[in-house]
């Protein structure tokens, strides 16, 4: 049974696949003058600092709880995420953006499965189903080119890993910890990481020209991304998904391509396929299916939830 707080952490979760898939495009534009990776430094300083700072100002009270499993967890987060945001970055130098879209989609496959393994956790049937829904969409949205498998997609199912146990492990983490620090501590891991990255693999001198920084392509993502697509979306996963379960996240960050391609279509003059608009339906579907309660609970089902108390 779906209750209020499952229903509005969802939607909440939703509105991230959104800003994300929102900001495909301008992210886009941004890397193209400034190394990725550097770029993702920037981004994810910007957003602790402006987390920290609101920590100081607000929420002083949290630093007591602060201690070593706190850090390490946070770090232990965001070293996945870091995993994945500069592996897909690499791969994209050897693959096309439709097979990375895809292979970085199968997270939502890994999801459940690194859940059951890791963490002891049965997805529903309904899940399930949504699952393999989702799957066959992100196909058909995604894989216009089915050309050999190369290294490039190689890194990107390390992508896709790292992500889903990014998810995995955020479903565990956030409920221990609060979800202002939690989160503070992983985006802080993955701006130093890529700031270390950026110095050893990238032409990182472009970030102090000021053509570079400052242009309009740059200072207009880093401004979107930094408050909405990292800041305010980390800092929401962090926090509502202790209220659901990470299949069900996964699933609903499946629907960041379909936001992605809508708002390529509408800001980018981007076309959609007959089967890139099934696909988005179908992955719409999958999410649908996974939100749908079960019709009838088993007894060590019924038997866990009584025991389990309500949030």
């Amino acid at each position: 049974m779906l209750t209020k707080k499952t229903i509005f952490a969802d939607i909440s979760l939703l509105l991230v696949a959104l800003v994300w898939g929102a900001t495909f495009v301008i992210v886009q534009n941004a890397i193209n003058v400034l190394p990725p990776i550097a770029f993702n430094g920037i981004r994810f300083f910007v957003a602790a600092c402006l987390l920290a700072f609101w920590l100081l100002l607000f929420e002083r009270k949290q630093l007591v709880v602060v201690d070593t499993k706190l850090l390490l967890s946070g770090i232990f987060m965001g070293a996945w995420l870091f995993l994945g945001y500069a592996t897909q970055t690499i791969g994209l130098l050897y693959t096309s953006s439709s097979k990375a879209g895809f292979i970085t989609g199968l997270s939502v496959v890994l999801v459940p499965l690194f859940s059951f393994f890791l963490l002891k956790l049965y997805p529903s049937k309904n899940a399930i189903l949504g699952v393999s829904v989702a799957t066959v969409g992100l196909y058909l949205l995604t894989m216009t080119d089915v050309s050999a498998l190369n290294r490039g997609d190689a890194l990107v199912l390390i992508c896709a890993i790292g992500f889903a146990l990014h998810i995995v492990f955020t479903g565990k983490y956030c409920s221990k910890y609060p979800a202002l620090l939690l989160t503070i501590i992983q985006i802080s891991t993955v701006a130093i990481l890529s700031i270390i990255y950026s110095l050893f693999f990238e032409d990182w001198h472009l970030v102090f020209q000021p053509a570079v920084i400052l242009s309009q392509e740059v200072l207009i993502a880093l401004l979107i991304t930094s408050v909405f697509a990292t800041a305010l979306a980390f800092l929401a996963q962090t926090n509502f998904q202790k209220f659901t379960t990470p299949t069900r996240v996964a699933l609903i960050f499946a629907m960041e391509p379909v936001f992605a391609a809508i708002t390529g279509y509408i800001w980018a003059n981007d076309r959609l396929s007959l089967s890139a608009i099934v696909g988005c339906f179908l992955i719409l579907t999958g999410m649908i299916f996974a939100e749908l309660p079960s019709a009838k609970l088993s007894f060590k089902e019924r038997r866990n939830k009584a025991k389990t108390p309500s949030i």
